[in-house]
């Protein structure tokens, strides 16, 4: 299923990425469909985010990341390592889904196995919180995650994120069982990140 195009990027000021000295986070392209795909199949990368997903699942939320930054101005870019042209995962902004116990932004971060350990997803997040406060404006971004995501959860103290164990909540748009119990971190502009 190709991608759906758009010339309009003006939630980055007329640029479509960002850049650190190892990554591009970019707009989505068709090259990037099958590695997503491999990523939605890897039990280890989905392990704290439920089923996996078929090819056509997975497909269809590329089209709708595409569809949400056109919509809303910002959303999950896909994640480059740039010395290789590498697609490894993705980086970005969404609001928080309605069905949640808050409201806000949320900041998040996906990688394929190959990816992790590289330091690349706190890489992304800084990139990503400094947009978000920089160019969005936002005053906070939120992170969630499942409990027993320690991985995530060390990702989002090392960008600066906090969490109140007062917070926790269990996530209502997770199915019964050990995906539900969740905790919420969050960050404000100008907290050192």
């Amino acid at each position: 299923m190709p991608l759906p195009r758009s010339p309009d990027s003006r939630w980055l000021g007329g640029r479509s990425d960002l850049r650190t000295d190892r990554l591009l986070l970019r707009r989505w392209r068709d090259s990037d469909l099958a590695p997503w795909a491999e990523m939605n199949a890897d039990p280890e990368v989905r392990e704290h985010l439920g089923d996996l997903l078929t090819r056509e699942q997975s497909d269809a939320s590329v089209a709708s990341f595409g569809e949400e930054f056109d919509r809303r101005g910002y959303g999950w870019w896909a994640l480059e390592v740039r010395a290789m042209g590498e697609f490894i995962g993705f980086a970005g902004l969404d609001q928080v889904e309605e069905d949640m116990p808050f409201t806000g932004v949320e900041i998040g971060w996906r990688l394929a196995r190959r990816a992790w350990g590289h330091g690349y997803a706190s890489e992304a997040a800084r990139t990503v919180l400094a947009h978000g406060f920089g160019g969005l404006a936002l005053s906070e971004d939120l992170a969630v995650t499942t409990a027993a995501d320690r991985r995530s959860q060390a990702v989002m103290r090392r960008i600066g994120m906090t969490r109140d164990p007062a917070e926790d909540f269990e996530d209502p748009t997770a199915p019964e069982g050990p995906l539900r119990p969740s905790v919420l971190y969050r960050i404000a502009r100008g907290a050192g990140h």
